[in-house]
């Protein structure tokens, strides 16, 4: 019991991380707190509890989820996804509600971190997380029109029609102020982004906008009074006898903090070369500031991928960096309140309109929708079900059609094996070749379905191959193959080809070409000339390349000779 605590605490390491580069944490801290004020401010006011309980989060979870997690690079606070699941339970529970759900999530996600049930996440279908993050950008658009046409915010539980309802308002009595401002932070942010990826023009556009309607003295509706500093923690919201029944909603929100929070992590991991997250960490790290964030008057957090992702681009290369976006934060809830409490509420919307328009990454959405049909009805179920229903049914929804749809494909061939390429050569190779083969070039049979839930184990045993200069993927006798084995096997030949070792493909299906090529798994591989329609091919290439690089010795082999001696090797 003591190691497992101890393995879920941080260590030495974590500490000597921030030594290394603390100039590239900082300045990527303070980046990221500019990108991340705005959208703390707005999605605090879009859950319902006020734009203070979204700095609140963004302080507080920023620094402890930071400091328990178990990713270096990971930016936390409130998030878009997580304000779409708390506004109903803040309309039937009110502001108590969501923070008691808040306080049991954070247990909920401590005992998940015990369990070890954070390598879970490697079984969600990368068409239920492209879907889930389609519906959420169109949930956290609507949420916004209100605020963005200037009208009061109409009753009712669906988004959609609370949308309609504010659009009809406006119709009746149009007035273009708050949209004007609103239009003018999507467009800078939007034109911003596309022509200087790695400003944060978010902050720069709400301040311009600020600054016209004060000097202008526009009829907008504005944030308001924020208190100077953060509120004393207290339980004063726990009430005993309505834990029973927030329950239900309080899984619901670890659900999505773990789903959100693994998720992230793991985009970061893919942006970098040396950084691998701690699942189970994670989960820890963000149960413990689900449980102090509520002291503090602040919603349920989880990571934030968009925040994540610019920490990454902007240089970070440990905690140091999301430690410091939190403390500038707090500087500015210390020292700036006045002035924020002045920024109009249309300008917060379109702060979130143009974030939820970014989140929508329309190549890889058709990609995915083109990899198979399968693919395609799960990516639009998901997006579908996150509309009309919400995030955490949304998801279970997509991941039981996928299941549905792989247990059909798995029940017609489950096997799954590798064999090296030794045992595959013909009986009249010499010991010599047998020994050279065998010590700089290995070949891997994939042998069944590579579909989400056996690609982590090619991820796994794949990415580990040793002493070997060249590797070939024997892919013919691969049943069935779907967007995300496809990716893992992008992923796979990524990973071997940053340590050196050359890739070589060989008896590619027609089938599979289609994901393949949506995906552009094997693009540069072809251009290269290293995909091969038979395996004997693929060896006399790799033996060619060994030769010319000095690494096998003797004269390299001729054109044609590969083919004539291994003809048979499928």
């Amino acid at each position: 019991m003591f190691a497992r605590v101890g393995s879920l605490l941080p260590g030495r390491a974590d500490v000597a991380a921030m030594r290394c580069a603390p100039r590239r944490d900082l300045l990527a801290g303070f980046t990221v707190a500019i990108v991340a004020l705005p959208l703390a401010l707005g999605f605090g006011i879009s859950s319902g509890l006020g734009a203070e309980a979204g700095l609140a989060t963004a302080v507080v979870a920023g620094v402890l989820a930071a400091v328990f997690g178990g990713s270096n690079l990971q930016v936390s606070g409130p998030t878009g996804a997580m304000t779409v699941v708390l506004v109903p339970i803040v309309h039937e529970y009110g502001a108590n509600g969501v923070l008691t759900v808040g306080f049991l999530a954070g247990l909920l996600l401590i005992g998940l971190a015990f369990a070890r049930a954070g390598r879970y996440m490697a079984y969600v279908p990368a068409p239920v997380v492209e879907g889930f993050t389609l519906g959420i950008a169109g949930v956290i658009a609507l949420q916004q029109v209100p605020a963005a046409l200037g009208v009061p915010k109409p009753e009712g539980d669906n988004t959609a029609v609370v949308a309609w309802r504010a659009v009809e308002a406006f119709v009746r009595e149009p007035h273009g102020i708050a949209l004007a401002l609103a239009g003018s932070v999507v467009v800078v942010m939007l034109l911003g982004a596309r022509r200087r990826p790695t400003v944060p023009f978010s902050l720069p556009a709400v301040a311009a906008v600020t600054v016209v309607a004060q000097t202008a003295h526009l009829d907008v509706a504005r944030i308001g009074e924020l208190p100077a500093g953060l509120p004393a923690p207290n339980l004063g919201f726990l009430e005993v006898s309505a834990l029973s029944s927030l329950l239900a909603p309080a899984l619901a929100v670890a659900a999505l903090a773990a789903l959100e929070s693994l998720l992230s992590a793991t985009v970061a991991d893919g942006m970098t070369v040396d950084q691998r997250h701690d699942p189970d960490r994670e989960l820890f790290g963000q149960g413990i500031a689900n449980l102090v964030v509520p002291l503090f008057g602040g919603v349920p957090a989880t990571a934030a991928i968009a925040r994540t992702a610019v920490n990454v681009r902007t240089g970070a290369a440990s905690r140091l960096a999301a430690i410091t976006h939190a403390l500038v934060l707090a500087a500015v809830v210390f020292a700036a309140a006045p002035l924020v409490a002045k920024i109009p509420l249309a300008a917060l919307a379109g702060v979130l309109l143009a974030t939820a328009i970014r989140m929508v990454e329309v190549g890889s959405a058709r990609a995915m929708a083109r990899a198979t049909g399968s693919d395609a009805l799960i990516l639009v179920l998901t997006a579908a079900a996150t509309l009309a229903l919400d995030l955490v049914k949304a998801v279970v929804l997509g991941l039981l059609v996928a299941g549905a749809l792989a247990l059909r494909a798995v029940a017609r061939n489950v096997r799954v094996e590798n064999v090296p390429l030794r045992e595959d050569l013909p009986k009249d190779h010499g010991a010599e070749e047998h020994a050279l083969l065998a010590e700089h070039i290995v070949a891997y049979r994939l042998d069944g379905p590579l579909f989400f839930a056996a690609a982590h184990r090619f991820l796994a045993e794949l990415s580990q191959v040793a002493d070997a200069h060249a590797v070939i993927l024997r892919m013919s006798r691969i049943s069935m193959l779907d967007a995300s084995g496809a990716l893992v096997l992008k992923e796979v030949v990524e990973r071997l080809e940053h340590r050196g070792i050359t890739v070589y493909v060989s008896g590619i299906r027609p089938g599979h070409h289609r994901t393949l090529d949506a995906l552009g798994v094997v693009d540069r591989l072809r251009a290269e000339g290293r995909v091969f329609a038979a395996t004997p091919e693929a060896i006399a290439a790799a033996r060619r390349r060994l030769h010319g690089a000095g690494i096998l010795p003797g004269e390299p082999p001729e054109q044609g000779r590969g083919n004539a001696r291994l003809e048979n090797v499928p």
